[in-house]
């Protein structure tokens, strides 16, 4: 994507195996920008994550089979309740309008490992001694095999083709990478 160097990474749908992840990718990498993806199925759009919170509360058990009920993201003393997201959200949300892709704002990441994961992020970028970076999280709906793969007794999942998501994340990518669109949330 032009002058982008783009790193991937899966992490695991678990809190300290994604936060230990994330912790390596980002002093191994010292990202200039980190946008964090996730799927979200059962939205008919990709969204954008204003804020996450210091909280997990999981309806769901996690792949480690962690079920988390009003504990800390971050147990460390004096941390934030909330990070908001430190991405140009409204000019992302344009370029996907302009590019024909349905996509809205979130007010918050949920409270589920995407939460965690968007929390940890924003959090570790933010230590004393790193520069601002900017960091989001964006949610992204049912591809055409997930929502084909859905049991034929459940609802029908939304869904967007796979090159629609794969284009939402990279005009998101390109438009925070545009220096004069970032600005970072105190």
């Amino acid at each position: 994507m032009g002058d982008l160097r783009i790193h991937s990474a899966l992490l695991l749908v678990e809190p300290q195996a994604s936060m230990q992840a994330l912790n390596r990718l980002i002093n191994q990498l010292q990202p200039a920008g980190v946008l964090l993806t996730g799927l979200a199925a059962g939205r008919p759009q990709v969204t954008l994550e204003r804020a996450a919170v210091n909280i997990m509360d999981f309806s769901i058990p996690d792949n480690a089979g962690g079920q988390y009920q009003d504990t800390p993201v971050c147990a460390e003393e004096d941390v934030p309740a909330a990070y908001l997201s430190s991405l140009p959200l409204r000019p992302i949300l344009a370029a996907w309008r302009e590019a024909g892709i349905p996509g809205h704002i979130s007010d918050t990441a949920g409270l589920y490992v995407c939460n965690v994961v968007m929390y940890h992020a924003l959090h570790e970028l933010r230590l004393p001694g790193r520069p601002e970076v900017p960091c989001d999280f964006l949610h992204v709906p049912a591809n055409s095999w997930v929502a084909l793969s859905v049991p034929g007794d459940r609802p029908p999942l939304p869904y967007l083709s796979q090159e629609e998501i794969t284009r939402a994340v990279q005009l998101a990518a390109q438009t925070m990478a545009q220096p004069e669109m970032v600005t970072v949330a105190a």
